[in-house]
């Protein structure tokens, strides 16, 4: 099993911490995003992972070495569904993916890559208890869920919150089978649709990775999941980056920016 890391956009409403850095630099703690993104899936029991550039890609690859890399020069232009492609070489035997902007424990890699399903899905079951604090990102931009058991039936940003069972975290995991299916569902759409708007009045090269787990569903393809409680946490804006800052480091016993003056 392999990782597939998607961190080729910019992050522009970090505003001033992606001049210079990709997304994925913004420092939490002592520690890049990157960096804690690479310990949870390393603890995890993933070695092998690829990383998905666009902006700033020179950089990442001169940092980490160690790493696989993929080029989207399109990513601009694009958006996560198409970055993730771009590794399409990468997921013959199954893969790990996950948003480069995100901090999770590794726990929640474990129980996703040790479930019997084709596919499976991250999922934050405390996600209305974080969202209490982000005006800058309200829970309308969620990526919500709605499963019975562990079996989803609706991933969309637009299920009403109270209805909701909780928030896709950004980070999934297919088995060859899924793998497999995931590819040939986007070549389709792709093949008939090129630049035409899809789901969301989102044009298909800017769509999103959700609106192609929609389109699994649509087509009988399942999706289970495995949950967090919490262990989890977006930095997709400046009040986010100061909330993580405050609050994450402390989970791995670390001193947040407060504590250490």
């Amino acid at each position: 099993m392999q990782a597939i890391i998607i961190g080729a956009g910019r992050g522009s409403r970090l505003k001033a911490l992606t001049d210079d850095a990709p997304k994925p630099y913004a420092p939490i703690g002592s520690r890049r995003i990157l960096d804690w993104l690479l310990s949870s899936l390393r603890d995890a029991g993933i070695d092998k992972i690829v990383f998905v550039g666009g902006y700033r890609y020179d950089l990442v690859r001169a940092d980490y070495p160690d790493l696989e890399f993929r080029h989207n020069p399109d990513w601009a232009q694009t958006n996560i569904l198409a970055s993730l492609m771009c590794a399409e070489d990468c997921m013959d035997e199954g893969f790990i993916c996950t948003y480069a902007d995100i901090l999770y424990r590794p726990n929640v890699v474990r129980r996703a890559v040790d479930h019997a399903a084709d596919a499976v899905v991250c999922v934050d079951t405390q996600w209305r208890t974080r969202y209490a604090d982000r005006s800058q990102h309200p829970e309308d931009d969620a990526e919500k869920v709605i499963a019975q058991g562990d079996q989803i039936l609706r991933i969309n940003r637009t299920i009403e919150s109270q209805e909701a069972d909780g928030e896709y975290i950004g980070v999934a995991r297919f088995n060859a089978a899924g793998a497999s299916v995931l590819r040939q569902t986007y070549h389709e759409l792709k093949d008939r649709l090129g630049d035409a708007v899809w789901k969301a009045e989102t044009p298909f090269p800017r769509a999103y990775l959700i609106h192609l787990f929609e389109e699994l569903l649509d087509r009988g393809h399942p999706l289970h999941m495995v949950t967090t409680d919490g262990e989890y946490m977006e930095v997709d804006t400046e009040e986010d980056f100061r909330l993580a800052n405050e609050h994450w480091p402390s989970l791995y016993g670390m001193p947040t920016e407060t504590e250490r003056h």
